[in-house]
């Protein structure tokens, strides 16, 4: 193989490359900045931010186009360190959703559809370790793997999450993501998401339409309804077998 660069990026805010990920189509992708190395209180009120966050950029024509930052949005105390660290994609189908460890600054999950505009969507927060001074500590690692979040806590242990219906997320959209399941998986491998033909998947579809006003709620309405009329005719189906 002779692999050859066909673009690069620089940024002045930026103090510590850590990682990049991409959405499941390619067409975008997300630089973390570990500043200060993680051992460090980074997401203070003080902090500008674009500082410790993440550079998010498009992929047009083979060119990376830089469209916004995202950090997470609750200020952190002097007593906490926290930056961007390790994440995964969370496959919600037809969005490009993530979660994040923030080291004592907890879990940010949040939405990058628009890529001009990041929105937080969920979290999960301890506090600090020792509120009187920095102990290092938070969550080293967000991965989530078969329906499940799991924070890698440097302090406490490993945390397990759930996902939970929101004005953000439907419950739809939980099951539709768990329908993905992986026996083996390794984050920064980005193996391509794939969901099964499933009636989670058109439901979740459904609530995408109705929360953009995509359709009318009279079309929405009716489409629900065959998607359940679906659903019973193949469980019939496979009762019969």
């Amino acid at each position: 193989m002779k692999p050859v660069r066909i673009d690069e990026v620089a940024d002045s805010n930026f103090s510590y490359w850590h990682s990049a990920t991409f959405n499941n189509d390619g067409t975008k992708v997300l630089f973390s900045d570990e500043w200060g190395g993680g051992s460090q209180p980074k997401c203070r009120a003080t902090d500008k931010p674009e500082w410790g966050a993440n550079a998010i950029f498009t992929v047009e024509n083979r060119k990376m186009r830089f469209q916004s930052y995202y950090k997470m949005p609750a200020a952190q105390t002097e007593a906490e360190n926290s930056v961007a660290h390790n994440g995964s994609l969370i496959p919600i189908p037809g969005r490009d959703v993530m979660v994040q460890a923030w080291y004592q600054g907890g879990l940010s999950v949040f939405d990058w559809t628009d890529s001009a505009n990041p929105v937080e969507i969920a979290f999960f927060d301890r506090g600090p370790v020792d509120s009187t001074r920095v102990v290092s500590g938070g969550y080293w690692s967000a991965y989530w793997y078969n329906g499940l979040i799991v924070g890698s806590e440097m302090a406490r242990g490993l945390d397990i999450f759930e996902l939970t219906p929101s004005a953000f997320i439907s419950q739809n959209e939980i099951d539709a993501a768990k329908s993905v399941h992986f026996d083996y998986f390794n984050v920064p491998g980005q193996r391509k998401l794939d969901w099964p033909s499933t009636p989670a998947l058109g439901r979740a579809y459904l609530d995408q339409l109705e929360r953009s006003n995509g359709l009318a709620a009279g079309r929405i309405e009716a489409v629900r309804e065959a998607l359940a009329g679906a659903e019973k005719a193949l469980w019939r189906r496979v009762g019969a077998r």
